[in-house]
């Protein structure tokens, strides 16, 4: 449920038409398939497009991988009908440069989003942008927090500069990062008050857009991006009570998992009655990996956890389903989010120019009807100083670049990254340390702006900032100042700072 808050102050054929009428549609039927020499053939050149990403699910937070309490019957039977990644990459271990990742194909630092809250250069191409050129409907549900704005999520501000439209949405219900219960949303600007668990109103909102535009002959394109499990925790008491015995974080944080996965099984659902299940690419996955301090551990017994550029901050939970075209299968091909526009864009024959280059992501349509054995190009990543490149089974990892101090880990025999190889293997290690010394070149390059026609970042990239600070929401902050997700905030900014005393 939710309700608005103002802002303050046929026509009849003729027998030889009709005789002509089967051999029209099946000529129309053809030019509608793709025949491909990959495996999917007969496929619709035009599948819809849902993209879901919790915020802060950790790799070992599913059911299907055998947590101890948490039951996701929902996404297990996704994974049971779908492409189920065993290693599936989120494009950096916190929130804001995932998403950035996803929307461009392209490592992070490239897009300027170089931590949480940094803001995407309104240079960059987007999939949502080549989707919506190519005949599809957009829409955004959930958390955005590609705005350069840091703090709880609030309304996206029609006036926002980097509000979800400016960069290919047609429609958006979104807030400016990650949001619980009863949350206040934007509407294309027009800021609305929800009452519920966010999980369920964001799938609430993009199921109501998949029903708006099913009958309308464009296919469609969703991204739904959760605000589950992120801190702070808040669960609906039913949720969390199969958790009464952990302390009270550990239980909101799974009781969150809970509707998250119900809003999951809403939407499958919803493509089945709709009847556009078959012919839909519904992609899950995860912003970055699980969070420390929540018990039991959230991410599968790997090292690290958000924040880290081990396993444990950059593994997450990934599945791809398409009933028409996905066999169901467990790959261990090692996957990223930065290579889901590739992906569409390989399936859709779009032209190179949508994307900008250099692109870090690899098309994963050959593996979406059979195994890959190699992947063409390592993945690689890059967070303030810490940098990882994962190449087939090695993975080479640093937690300070300029330093140059390296290690290097066999992920099949050692996943929890114990065992450093890089004396060991010293070809190897020479090898991927080079590739990621002169990737990470390329990225400084990006960084500067030289992807760019003009060779230069223009509009400047804005310094990140708390929304509540800004101008544009003083207005509205008597009225929020109460809400329990911006009190502590609002407090603590208000809050009288302590003054040194004088030197005697």
């Amino acid at each position: 449920m939710s309700r608005t808050v103002l802002p303050p102050s046929p026509p009849t054929l003729s027998p030889t038409r009709r005789r002509l009428a089967p051999l029209a549609f099946a000529l129309f039927a053809a030019v509608l398939t793709l025949r491909t020499t990959d495996g999917l053939s007969a496929s619709p050149a035009r599948p819809n497009i849902v993209l879901v990403m919790a915020d802060d699910m950790g790799w070992g937070e599913t059911g299907y991988r055998g947590h101890p309490l948490l039951k996701t019957p929902h996404l297990d039977a996704m994974a049971v009908g779908g492409l189920r990644f065993e290693r599936f990459y989120a494009g950096a271990p916190v929130c804001s440069p995932t998403r950035a990742s996803v929307l461009t194909g392209r490592a992070n630092d490239r897009s300027g989003v170089l931590s949480h809250g940094y803001a995407l250069r309104l240079q960059e191409k987007t999939i949502a942008q080549a989707l919506r050129s190519a005949g599809y409907v957009t829409g955004h549900f959930g958390k955005w927090h590609l705005n350069g704005l840091r703090g709880p999520g609030a309304p996206v501000l029609a006036t926002d500069e980097r509000h979800p439209g400016r960069f290919g949405f047609d429609e958006w219900v979104s807030v400016t990062n990650f949001f619980d219960l009863d949350p206040l949303m934007s509407r294309a600007g027009q800021i609305e008050e929800f009452t519920g668990d966010s999980s369920e109103i964001a799938v609430a909102e993009a199921v109501k857009f998949l029903e708006k535009h099913q009958a309308g002959g464009q296919p469609m394109f969703a991204v739904i991006w959760y605000g589950t499990p992120h801190s702070p925790f808040k669960a609906l008491p039913d949720d969390k009570a199969p958790f009464s015995q952990l302390d009270e974080n550990s239980a909101n944080h799974y009781g969150e998992l809970v509707a998250m996965d119900r809003s999951l099984g809403t939407l499958r659902q919803a493509l089945r009655r709709l009847g556009i299940a078959d012919n839909t690419l519904l992609v899950f996955c995860s912003d970055n990996g699980g969070l420390p301090r929540i018990t039991p551990e959230t991410v599968g017994g790997l090292r690290g956890n958000k924040g880290s550029v081990y396993e444990g901050g950059l593994r997450v939970p990934g599945i791809i389903e398409w009933p028409a075209i996905v066999k169901p299968r467990i790959t261990h091909f090692p996957a990223c989010t930065m290579d889901l526009f590739p992906t569409v864009a390989d399936i859709l024959g779009l032209p190179d120019d949508v994307l900008v280059r250099p692109v870090d992501g690899i098309s994963l349509k050959p593996l979406l009807s059979g195994e890959i054995r190699e992947r063409r190009q390592p993945i690689p990543f890059r967070f303030g100083s810490k940098a990882a490149l994962v190449d087939h089974r090695y993975k080479l990892v640093t937690d300070n670049l300029e330093r140059g101090e390296f290690q290097l880990y066999d992920l099949e025999s050692d996943p929890q990254e114990t065992n450093d190889l890089s004396a060991a293997q010293p070809d190897v290690f020479a090898r991927l340390k080079q590739q990621l010394l002169a990737w990470n070149e390329t990225v400084e390059a990006s960084v500067a702006g030289r992807d760019y026609p003009k060779g230069r970042v223009t509009p400047p990239d804005p310094e990140p900032q708390s929304w509540y600070d800004t101008p544009a929401y003083q207005p509205y902050l008597p009225a929020w100042k109460t809400r329990w997700e911006f009190k502590p905030y609002l407090e603590r900014r208000d809050k009288p700072k302590k003054t040194a005393k004088a030197k005697r």
